[in-house]
């Protein structure tokens, strides 16, 4: 198990709000998931970024603009937009 910190902006951005079974809970959006992913790629590894970013765009769970969005929000757009481009001009 590893504990990382996150910045207020970083831990409330992208944060969604569910009911199951009548209990309000709180769950990160897939873009966000995408987003850590990257931004903490050195400890998860890039290939499950890659893939994890691969896999909510072929299931439409989210879209590149609220990925590219949530990356510039919180600065590691830059990392994340050469992935992005790369697998939405692999879909025209």
């Amino acid at each position: 198990m590893r504990f990382v910190r996150f910045g207020k902006k970083a831990l409330t951005q992208g944060i969604e709000e569910h009911v199951i079974e009548g209990v309000t809970v709180k769950i990160t959006s897939p873009a966000k998931t995408i987003v850590d992913c990257f931004r903490f790629r050195n400890k998860i590894g890039v290939d499950i970024a890659i893939s994890a970013m691969r896999e909510a765009l072929r299931k439409r769970r989210c879209t590149p603009d609220e990925i590219i969005e949530l990356a510039r929000s919180l600065r590691i757009a830059s990392v994340v937009q050469p992935y992005l481009e790369a697998m939405t001009t692999d879909e025209t």
